[in-house]
């Protein structure tokens, strides 16, 4: 059975404390384009109709129901989150929704997938793989459990390359935005997030950690200045 480390049952506690008002903080301070990522990355997903797919760190389960909303009515979903505050402010959204029956949430960390091998066609994360504590292993289990010729398709934040962009974009991330998030929420959650994008790897380091998993074909896309950036790996054939 799977123990987290003290840091982990940290990053579970954060992540309960502030999922009441998660949804809200991330449309105002994203300024809504969060939505347009979650949905710019569930496009690289190819899944077949019957097919299964598996959303890691779910959260609220913006991306398992964007994964509903894009796919044949006959996919299943799983959506799977370390927190249970926040499968449960999932569980009322995805009730409220025609997708109810399709989508079935899990609590449990992403080094511990409780499902066999080959399992699904596709594999996501949003956000949730710098919060990962041991970032290989969650890898190699999202690899495990993918099917042959599945993918696995990561959204991060990233560092923006361009100098002049990069310094607005310190400046929001490190300064304003964990006062703007402390006074709807929990401020200190809104330190760690700027915190743990600038310690998480660069493109290519985590690109060859993901092939360390053994994803094949392999690539990225930035969005938004390289505010964010999409990871696209497969399990060969």
């Amino acid at each position: 059975m799977f123990r987290l480390s003290e840091k982990g049952r940290n990053i579970r506690e954060m992540f309960d404390a502030i999922a009441p008002r998660y949804d809200l903080l991330n449309r105002l301070l994203s300024l809504g384009i969060d939505r347009r990522w979650r949905t710019r990355a569930v496009s690289q997903l190819a899944i077949p109709p019957g097919g299964r797919v598996l959303d890691v760190a779910t959260g609220t389960g913006d991306v398992a129901l964007e994964i509903a909303f894009r796919t044949d009515p006959s996919v299943k979903i799983v959506g799977l989150d370390l927190t249970p505050g926040m499968l449960v402010v999932g569980k009322g959204k995805i009730a409220a929704t025609r997708h109810r029956d399709r989508i079935t949430l899990v609590s449990c960390p992403c080094e511990a997938i409780p499902h066999p091998d080959a399992t699904f066609d596709g594999v996501t994360i949003a956000f949730g793989i710098r919060n990962v504590v041991d970032r290989e292993a969650g890898l190699k289990e999202m690899f495990r459990v993918l099917k042959p010729g599945g993918r696995a398709v990561i959204l991060e934040f990233s560092t923006p390359s361009n100098p002049f962009f990069r310094a607005i974009y310190h400046f929001y991330f490190h300064r304003i935005l964990p006062l703007l998030g402390g006074l709807l929420s929990k401020r200190s959650a809104y330190s760690y997030l700027p915190d743990s994008v600038s310690k998480f790897p660069d493109r290519a380091a985590f690109k060859a950690m993901m092939a360390a998993a053994g994803f094949t074909g392999l690539y990225h896309r930035d969005l938004t200045f390289g505010i964010a950036t999409i990871y696209v790996g497969d399990r060969p054939a």
